[in-house]
């Protein structure tokens, strides 16, 4: 099937909702309000191959923003399976990774930046020594200097035009800190993670020449999650979009906007909503949940909002667990009672659809403890994992993991998808058609050999690492922090490490979710969907936490609402005994009274 025959078939799947037709059918600039389980990845991937094929010539093609790498790995399968591929004509990436490959790494010397023509990536360890040395010099202080970390970031990303008297007038001390660290970072020769936007947009706000070749290449932009990617994003897009005239396609919603501690602003998303020059689109039906939990997540999020089931939709329940005793006992009770029942209602369900959800990390270590004295394997999406989950270089390392376990007997994942994605972490090595093809011949080499669910992961890792990887990472520029966290996680495994070593197939099952409850924090749990969500550590104090501003209340609340939209057939609440959070509450008191 050709990919125009691929998008229009998906497209048919559209036309009954009469507002994922509009959105496909717009014309200009868009901005697509969409709601949980709304099908709004679904309409954004088929408007994207639609507007390739139909209104971009080649070799012009489109950028696609979204806020992480676990969404733009879902957007990129998405479009796979229409028959796009990212490449030349697609970039499909966070906006960090768009900063730093379309603006930074190929334009930054002629664009005035005043970095040196082999910048690097900084890593963890000289982002530390760059703060700690601003802070001997700035400060003075006997304090921890990383406690300044989240302030400076803050102040960076609150502060877009230095030129502005309150850049050296709110904070005196805070801007002498940031300039400090940010003249630290260059002595070295290396930006941040917050530098990336920051630059690109300075790049960009002074070249007019540069916003022109960007429209040259992508004059299509579409950003997914746009409520979450904060004001760098925000100016970007009105530079881009509304004076270099490059077309938009966005997507998000405010209600689900949950990471103000990063600099996200809903009001941005609204504004952008209510321009005479944009179609707004609004998504009403909810696709994911039953029609009782659509119902009472309005009465989570404390806001009506019109969305409905779909006629003939499941209807969903929602359970209360008022329970004794500290996280510990509660865990016992969630593992030893409630999975139970919930498995025994449904007899047919894969732990894999059941999700834990809380509020902090450290509340996930009493569930886990739990789950692993009772038999039930995890996969964590928190920041106790045994890695990152938003590391690029460990997700591309389970799909290698995921191929030699099988994967090259039944094609899923297919060994073209292992090869593009490894190829699109090293892309800055892989000039040529001669890098890229023995960059694929030393690859398949490498995972022919190990095709063996059996092998240590240990062994298995080291491999990959010193065959494939660690002779190109040098060259790339941006990779510098995966190694750390690849070298981290392969030390852990070793004599002197804290975790026992386990079959390769083991960590396969990590990349697949398969037979393992899900821990997550509310955070890491956007985007995605579960048969069975237990929300757990629902307290007063805790979500929203004590003493909170009317702005952390309004956030928490969203969170809450967050959670609470992942379920699609159950949802579970539970808190200590006498200390439900206030949400929990008016979510069981407006039941209640129906």
């Amino acid at each position: 099937m050709s990919d125009r025959a691929l998008y229009l078939k998906a497209a048919e799947d559209l036309r009954p909702n009469d507002k994922q037709w509009q959105a496909y059918e717009s014309g200009g600039h868009c901005v697509l309000l969409a709601g949980p389980g709304s099908g709004k990845t679904k309409t954004l991937t088929v408007k994207l191959a639609r507007m390739l094929s139909e209104d971009v010539e080649d070799p012009r093609g489109f950028a696609c923003i979204t806020y992480n790498n676990e969404c733009a790995r879902e957007l990129e399968m998405r479009l796979d399976g229409l028959g796009i591929a990212p490449g030349g004509r697609v970039f499909i990436g966070t906006v960090h990774s768009f900063s730093l490959t379309q603006i930074l790494l190929p334009y930054a010397k002629v664009a005035g930046l005043g970095l040196p023509d082999d910048f690097q990536v900084a890593t963890r360890r000289q982002t530390r020594a760059a703060l700690e040395n601003a802070h001997a010099k700035v400060i003075k202080g006997p304090e921890n200097p990383q406690t300044w970390d989240f302030r400076l970031g803050q102040h960076r990303r609150r502060f877009l035009n230095r030129d502005v008297d309150a850049w050296k007038t709110v904070d005196p001390q805070l801007t002498r800190l940031v300039e400090a660290y940010e003249a630290e970072l260059r002595q070295m020769g290396v930006i941040d993670f917050d530098d990336m936007p920051l630059l690109a947009l300075r790049a960009l706000a002074t070249n007019a020449w540069l916003r022109k070749a960007i429209a040259a290449k992508y004059p299509i932009l579409a950003v997914d999650e746009y409520q979450d990617l904060g004001r760098a994003l925000h100016a970007m897009v009105m530079g881009l979009c509304f004076s270099a005239g490059i077309r938009l396609f966005a997507v998000g919603d405010v209600d689900q906007s949950i990471y103000g501690f990063t600099g996200a602003n809903p009001e941005l998303l609204k504004k952008l909503s209510e321009r005479d020059d944009v179609e707004t689109v609004r998504l009403g039906l909810n696709y994911r949940c039953g029609s009782q939990i659509v119902t009472a997540s309005e009465y989570a999020l404390g806001e009506a909002r019109g969305y409905r089931a779909p006629d003939g939709a499941h209807e969903g329940t929602i359970y209360f667990h008022p329970c004794t005793g500290g996280y510990a006992a509660q865990a016992r009770y969630l593992i030893e009672q409630l999975i139970p029942e919930i498995r025994a209602r449904r007899p047919d369900l894969n732990v894999g659809e059941i999700a834990i959800l809380y509020p902090a990390a450290f509340i996930g270590d009493e569930v886990a403890t739990a789950a692993a004295n009772n038999g039930y394997g995890v996969i964590r999406t928190d920041g106790n994992a045994l890695y990152p989950r938003g590391s690029r270089l460990m997700r591309w390392l389970e799909q290698c993991a995921m191929w030699c376990c099988g994967g090259w007997r039944s094609g899923q994942p297919q060994v073209s998808r292992v090869i593009a994605e490894g190829a699109r972490l090293f892309h800055e090595l892989l000039a040529t058609d001669d890098d890229r093809l023995e960059f694929q011949r030393d690859l398949i080499a490498t995972l022919w050999d190990r095709r063996d669910d059996t092998l240590s992961l240990h062994d298995w890792l080291v491999s990959l690492r010193d065959e494939i990887i660690k002779p190109r990472i040098d060259r790339a520029r941006s990779l510098a922090d995966e190694f750390e966290t690849l070298n981290t996680f392969i030390n852990r495994f070793g004599p002197t490490g804290d975790v026992e070593d386990f079959p390769l197939g083991e960590f396969a099952g990590i990349g697949t979710g398969l037979d393992r409850i899900n821990l997550s924090t509310l955070h890491s749990a956007k985007g995605r969907e579960f048969d069975a969500v237990i929300l757990f550590g629902m307290e007063e104090g805790r979500l929203p936490r004590n003493n909170a501003s009317d702005g952390e209340i309004r956030e928490a609340r969203r969170l809450f609402y967050v959670g609470f939209t992942r379920a699609r057939h159950e949802i579970h609440l539970m808190h200590g005994q006498h200390n439900p959070s206030r949400f929990v509450t008016e979510v069981q008191e407006r039941l209640e009274g129906e």
